[in-house]
């Protein structure tokens, strides 16, 4: 029977929508949405479902009465009931009345709890209820709303919405405060109890009392977004959360924060977390109750419940209940929005929800973390676990600036953490470290100074590290280290532990996020100590076949022509370079590292670095092949030609050919050899040569041959300008026509400056890369800063010209404007004397730039008033602090 009356229900629901839709024509909405009348029905809400009260008893094909005293979690005192003095109606309304309970009774009142499910289950559309409020310590109305099937699990991951919600209304406090407020949220997240919730309350603007006069409540419901209404008045709006991706496609950060839901994969079993419109995409059901006590309305206002309040009953009186659909569009519910000017903004309506933000998938690539080195990381705060005391950063006489920890009587441990619970930093997120692109070769290491010992003897020094939440860990002595390094008091001394050590020892290094060192639990007390450069590191896999000297793993080779590749010395750059000779035999050549071939069988695994790495070699042709059409090409082999790739050397990213008696790089992206079909874990052959049977007569140099990650020789940093532009960067004037130069300060620290002058063209100026040239500052996200010292020789002739700081991403895909005066000094241009700006690289990627790609810094005074402007830059840099 229930079955049966769900599908006729929701058919009944169906028919009635798309007999609406039909009669109005065209679903296309003309509606302007700049200013609202609340007053004026918006025409494309059409009413699908409603209950007016008007009868002589609840109607029981809409709501179901819910008979049970489980208080809905949150120790509630109530027992729900179907009893008709706990819910009935009289005046066109309904009644729902909270009432004392018979001696003996289960719980000390009874009340009514009623819903629609199978009977009003709807996705989308404007759901509103008219209604007069209960008072009094202990009381909790609701309208709100359920999943009707729990698709995405378990409470809250299939949701909630609460349209009202109110507690102890009227109730004033010891100062006289009257409790007016009405509550609109959302619940979802993780499974309870690690539930998120997130919401807003609102006061009538002329200090009415909800529980004084009837109201309208109301949401706004469609594909992505949430509104809550009280008489019309649009107080909030939540939305899905916006994830934000990089240059390379990986998620960062949230452009907007907002709700999520985790939940089982059902084609891998695996619990993920997911940012889209789940879960308030499926069907839900309203429900009305009115609850007494229970942990929300106990615990504020005056506390508990009053008696008295409910010894003659509370009631709620609803006018009536109505769901409307959006006819423009009921599949999404949008069109039909009655929105108002800044319902946008987090000042006024916007939510900003409890998602987590994401962090990249593992990409392999080795990224280096510094967690203390001369100033504190945001992500990964000084941290007493139990103690009480707050670790504080000092200046040491050799050292700097340090983290200095205390243990008092109170067990503890001390460390450093990456949990959001722990993070206060406003521009700080939780961001455990991968470590796994590194296992092989990383470590984690500090220094540390005992400057008072335990007062216990005997204490031993412990270094743990935890990771995914303390799902996995590892603790151990402290002496335990790669190097055998004792604590000793009074000195400084610097510890290393492998990450592999760890790993075999059960750490999941994956997800690392907290690293402890202590005096072993509860033997600490008296003890004082200091940390500085407290770092996770791994230098950057690469091999060189050749630089100034054969490298004896990698020799230089000649497959079949029976010649003997020699080292020769060429010009002041190069000095020492690998030369080969082909005569008439056809052959290739390169440098190999199979044993059978005088190598030392040391095959290249650049699996770590395959999404920023390059094959790259400098060449020079000193006799070019007797056969015209010979052409060059590069071939790499792995695991005993297992693979291989053969491409034409004007395949490299320069593009170019060889030219007789010149020096010339070529360069090929790892990611493009692999593509093709190279197997890039065990490289063991490198080949340069002209095409098989063409090259006689050749002899060629070949000089800096390597495999390496050039972004990891940026990793600490980035000089734009310093007496010359970086390499593929230039000092740039967007639309003045002008060409700015390179100058000689009169300051002598400063030498070689970049000068900008502004004529009568509007214009912005700075050092823009060149076409496919990006910096990838991400690693230093951070610590990370860009800075560049400026002075300003002539002013703008305009005296309220504003001087301005812009940044710009991936072809301008994002971009930041900044006055100058936002800076870290915070200072304005002082015409004649060099200054430097500093703006720290979360500042502007909290701004919204994607900071893997960035490709112009400019300098400038406001678009349109740099008229007579002269000023120079130098210094200019993407650096860690």
């Amino acid at each position: 029977m229930k079955n049966t009356t769900t599908q006729l229900s929701r058919l009944f629901v169906a028919v009635t929508a798309a007999t609406m839709m039909g009669c109005g024509g065209s679903a296309k909405t003309e509606s302007d949405f700049t200013v609202v009348d609340p007053a004026v029905p918006v025409t494309d809400w059409q009413l699908i479902w409603s209950d007016e009260f008007d009868g002589s008893a609840i109607d029981t094909n809409k709501w179901t009465h819910e008979v049970n005293c489980a208080g809905g979690g949150n120790n509630e005192k109530q027992c729900y009931t179907d009893d008709p003095a706990n819910s009935f109606l009289a005046d066109g309304m309904l009644h729902i009345v909270a009432l004392p309970a018979e001696e003996g009774a289960e719980k000390p009142y009874t009340s009514a709890r009623l819903n629609t499910r199978y009977k009003g289950d709807f996705k989308y559309g404007r759901f509103e209820m008219r209604a007069k409020l209960p008072s009094g310590q202990g009381s909790w109305p609701a309208f709100w709303m359920l999943p009707t099937d729990y698709v995405y699990g378990g409470w809250p991951r299939s949701g909630e919405i609460d349209i009202m919600e109110a507690v102890n209304l009227k109730v004033a406090d010891a100062d006289g405060n009257v409790e007016a407020y009405v509550h609109g949220t959302l619940h979802y997240g993780q499974e309870w109890p690690n539930n998120k919730k997130s919401g807003k309350a609102y006061l009538l603007a002329d200090g009415a009392n909800p529980a004084d006069d009837f109201h309208t409540y109301a949401i706004e419901w469609q594909e992505g977004e949430i509104r809550w209404y009280m008489d019309g008045y649009l107080y909030a709006t939540q939305r899905k959360s916006t994830v934000r991706y990089d240059s390379k496609d990986q998620a960062v950060g949230l452009s907007h924060r907002g709700w999520f839901t985790e939940y089982y994969d059902q084609v891998t079993g695996e619990l993920k977390t997911y940012w889209n419109n789940a879960p308030f995409d499926q069907e839900f059901h309203l429900l009305l109750n009115l609850a007494v006590g229970g942990d929300w309305p106990e615990n504020v206002n005056n506390l508990g419940i009053d008696a008295e309040a409910f010894a003659n009953g509370q009631e709620y009186v609803i006018d009536y209940v109505r769901v409307y659909e959006c006819a423009s569009d009921p599949d999404t519910g949008r069109g039909c929005e009655t929105i108002r000017p800044g319902y946008e903004s987090l000042e006024d309506a916007l939510v900003e929800g409890a998602a987590p933000i994401p962090t990249p998938p593992s990409s392999g690539v080795v990224q280096n973390l510094t967690i203390f080195d001369d100033a504190a990381n945001p992500n990964w705060p000084a941290w007493d676990c139990c103690g009480g005391s707050t670790p504080m950063v000092i200046d040491d006489p050799d050292m700097g600036a340090v983290t200095e920890f205390y243990v008092g009587a109170q067990p503890t441990v001390n460390g450093f953490i990456s949990r959001g619970e722990f993070i206060t930093d406003e521009n700080g997120q939780a961001s455990p470290f991968d470590g796994s692109g590194m296992l092989e070769s990383g470590v984690i290491s500090f220094d540390m100074k005992i400057v008072s010992a335990p007062g216990n003897p005997d204490s031993v020094w412990m270094f743990k590290v935890e990771s995914n939440n303390a799902s996995s860990a590892v603790e151990i002595e402290l002496a335990a280290n790669r190097d055998g390094v004792v604590p000793t008091t009074g000195e400084w001394q610097t510890y290393v532990f492998t990450l592999q050590s760890l790993a075999d020892a059960g750490l999941d290094v994956s997800a690392i996020d907290v690293l402890m060192i202590f005096p072993a639990w509860g033997t600490g007390e008296g003890a004082v100590y200091q940390m500085d450069n407290v770092k996770i590191t791994a230098p950057s896999p690469e091999v060189v076949f050749f630089d100034d000297g054969e490298n004896p793993n990698w020799v230089m080779w000649d497959c079949c022509g029976g010649s003997m590749p020699t080292e020769e010395l060429d010009d002041d750059a190069h000095g020492l370079v690998a030369q080969f000779s082909i005569g008439a035999s056809p052959t290739v050549m390169g440098f190999i590292t199979r044993s059978a071939n005088g190598g030392g069988d040391t095959p290249f695994d650049a699996s770590s670095i395959l999404d920023t790495g390059v094959f790259e070699f400098e060449m020079k042709v000193v006799d070019a092949p007797s056969n015209p059409d010979a052409s060059w090409l590069i071939k790499l082999e792995s695991d005993n030609a297992a693979s291989a790739v053969e491409l034409p050397i004007t395949a490299s990213q320069q593009g170019v050919a060889p030219t007789t008696g010149e020096w010339q790089t070529y360069t090929f992206k790892l990611a493009d050899l692999s593509a093709a079909g190279l197997d890039v874990s065990a490289i063991d052959v490198i080949m340069i040569f002209p095409a098989w049977g063409t090259g006689e007569g050749a002899v060629y140099r070949v000089d800096n041959a390597k495999i390496y990650d050039p972004s990891a020789e940026s990793a600490n940093g980035i000089s734009l300008f310093a007496d010359v532009a970086a390499e593929g960067w230039s000092i740039w004037d967007c639309c003045g026509g002008s060409t700015p130069t390179v100058e000689t300060d009169d300051d002598n620290s400063k030498g070689a400056v970049a000068q900008f002058i502004i004529g009568e063209a509007p214009t912005v100026m700075g050092i823009l890369a060149d076409d496919g040239v990006y910096y990838d500052a991400a690693n230093l996200l951070a610590t990370g800063v860009v800075r560049f010292d400026m002075k300003v020789v002539s002013a703008p002739s305009n005296p309220d010209a504003v001087w301005k700081f812009k940044i710009e991403s991936g072809d301008a895909a994002t971009a930041v404007e900044l006055d100058l005066t936002d800076s870290v000094e915070g200072a304005a241009p002082v015409t004649g004397q060099w200054q430097t700006y500093t703006f720290t690289l979360q500042t502007l990627f909290n701004a919204g730039l994607d900071i893997s790609a960035i490709d112009v810094v400019m300098v400038f005074p406001a678009w349109g008033t740099g008229n007579g402007a002269v000023y120079r830059l130098d210094n200019v840099e993407i650096v860690a602090e």
